[in-house]
């Protein structure tokens, strides 16, 4: 699940404040904006692709998680634009900006394709395939689910980070470097990291590439943090959201609201909501409980950019039971986390 980089909005964030995991009266469940055509099978997890010469005409990727599953792109009113179909059973899927293939700069998206224990690769915005690796090479438990991508931003190397259905108590996660090979995209692996705690698993993985962090979902557990460059260690930096969720943390999305601060939005499946976080300080505790019209929402995304008149400050994508995605408003959102603020501040 990726975070979008290129512009950042000046937002007025509120102070820190504290935990309000005893916020009682969430209110009515947000509406979305748009929902989405529905695909053949489940949907599953959402990327945002930002059109560089038109926001408005950016497109919503999503998976259909299926034994003969797809690969969907829809435009903001939830039109079907483009699919791949005859995917073995694909799960995540996160884009990044401008890898070189061919000398060209090349907008590319990764999907984890389980049953194959492969990741696939597919330009932006046509969804032609352009590559694919296997991963998790030599392990027993393989299964790939999660996955996001990470462009260092001194060096311009572009990562994906991937999970698995289950695996050890630590090096759970991989972190594959991309190249070019032959006039397609391959991925090397450069790093196995990331503790879990045995629960349930690991899907839902978010990188920041700014702030250059790596947050996973260890189900029933909590949010995990590490460093995405790899040469700066395997470290856990920070474990967060622990006793907030009703039962499984799921879909990550970071919403940044200046260079360094924001938010850090996290699904609280069975309770159809999704948990807002610090981005500067995810520590402080949940900040927010956003209730939303999503049944058992496993992926989400979210972007800052000015999408057009429907989403000036961006939108907020997230998978639901039914078949579809769901588009809200950013700016409905941030109404909510600046009224749980204010509750706070009073109560303080």
């Amino acid at each position: 699940m990726k975070k979008i980089k290129y512009y950042i909005i000046a937002l007025s964030v509120f102070p820190l404040v504290t935990n309000c995991t005893g916020q009682k009266h969430l209110g009515e469940k947000l509406r979305p904006a748009v929902i989405t055509e529905t695909v053949a099978h489940d949907t599953d997890d959402p990327a945002i692709w930002i059109n560089p010469a038109n926001p408005a005409q950016s497109i919503i990727i999503g998976t259909d998680k299926d034994s003969d599953g797809g690969l969907y792109a829809f435009n903001l009113s939830g039109k079907i634009l483009h699919k791949v179909t005859g995917l073995k059973r694909p799960n995540n899927v996160d884009i990044e900006y401008g890898f070189i293939l061919n000398g060209k700069k090349t907008d590319i998206a990764a999907v984890t394709e389980r049953e194959t224990n492969k990741v696939k690769l597919y330009a932006l915005p046509e969804l032609k395939e352009i590559g694919e690796f296997s991963v998790f090479d030599g392990e027993t438990e393989r299964g790939p689910m999660g996955i996001s991508m990470y462009k260092n931003p001194e060096t311009g190397d572009i990562f994906v980070i991937a999970g698995r259905k289950s695996g050890p108590q630590d090096g759970y996660l991989w972190q594959y470097r991309l190249s070019e090979k032959n006039g397609f995209i391959t991925g090397e692996a450069v790093r196995k990291f990331g503790k879990y705690s045995g629960l349930k698993e690991i899907e839902s993985i978010a990188v920041d590439d700014e702030k250059g962090y790596i947050y996973y979902s260890d189900e029933q557990f909590g949010v995990h943090q590490y460093y995405a460059d790899p040469g700066k260690g395997n470290e856990e930096l920070l474990v967060f959201g622990k006793g907030d969720f009703k039962s499984d943390v799921e879909g990550i999305s970071i919403y940044p609201t200046s260079r360094d601060k924001g938010y850090i939005l996290v699904s609280n499946q069975q309770n159809d909501t999704f948990n807002v976080y610090l981005r500067e300080n995810p520590a402080q505790g949940r900040i927010a409980e956003i209730p939303v019209s999503t049944s058992e929402s496993d992926g989400s995304e979210v972007t800052n950019v000015n999408l057009g008149p429907q989403f000036p400050k961006g939108v907020f994508v997230a998978m639901s039971n039914g078949k579809v995605f769901h588009l809200y408003d950013w700016r409905l959102i941030e109404e909510r986390i600046e009224k749980a603020l204010m509750a706070s501040e009073h109560t303080k």
